[in-house]
């Protein structure tokens, strides 16, 4: 697959086939996303790959905590505002998405369900997380976005889907001590990883992209 082809195909998978994906094609991923660029070269990922009966015992920590209505504490604070154009686009997100699957995204009880199917890792087999020391600053929070998306990538190559999740780092504390990750590392970002189930209709959806003339200025 070529380059440009990979990225502009690639998507978010919200729904796996259960079989795993063999560790040597995982490690040769991870491998690849090695070669991404970083401040200094100073490469300040780190990487827990959690899979089978850890990955449960994982999600179903997570889900009860989500029960018992514990407060999310993530190491990387969540937005609590957008841009108006921003706002709109994930309006329309939610939408579009809620429109196909025949469900109100924004009731209550159908963020709920929707942050536990998060935490349950849209039933892949494997999923990443990503930490690098705390004492590092936001470059090195863009290295690991550019890791991640090295890592999406790669993936994408091998026919295998992933997703990005912000809600894997909802209880930081939790995951990284289930992972015997120190304290003083910063959980980033959780990612699932397996092969898609293309006969979802979850993975039928596509997001769009703004108008290039829109984000781009020239200066001459």
């Amino acid at each position: 697959m070529e380059a440009i082809e990979c990225i502009k195909t690639r998507m978010s998978i919200r729904k796996f086939r259960h079989g795993p994906v063999p560790k040597n094609i995982l490690t040769e991923i991870i491998n690849t996303a090695q070669w991404s660029p970083s401040y200094k070269n100073s490469q300040p990922w780190e990487v827990v790959i959690v899979s089978g009966k850890k990955k449960e015992e994982l999600s179903g920590l997570l889900v009860r905590l989500l029960e018992e209505g514990k407060t999310p504490e993530p190491d990387i604070p969540e937005a609590v505002s957008w841009p108006r154009d921003i706002e709109e686009r994930i309006n329309e997100l939610m939408k579009n998405r809620g429109a196909l699957l025949c469900l109100d995204l924004n009731s209550p009880e159908i963020k709920k369900k929707s942050k536990a199917a998060n935490f349950r890792f849209y039933g892949a087999p494997h999923g990443i997380f990503l930490f690098h020391d705390s004492v590092l600053n936001e470059w090195s929070i863009f290295d690991i976005g550019l890791f991640a998306q090295s890592l999406m990538l790669a993936a994408h190559a091998h026919g295998i889907g992933t997703v990005p999740q912000a809600f894997l780092t909802d209880y930081s504390l939790e995951v990284k001590q289930f992972l015997g990750i120190p304290e003083s590392k910063r959980l980033v970002l959780g990612i699932s990883i397996g092969y898609p189930d293309t006969e979802n209709v979850i993975n039928a959806y596509r997001t769009t992209r703004v108008e290039t003339e829109k984000i781009l200025r020239w200066v001459e």
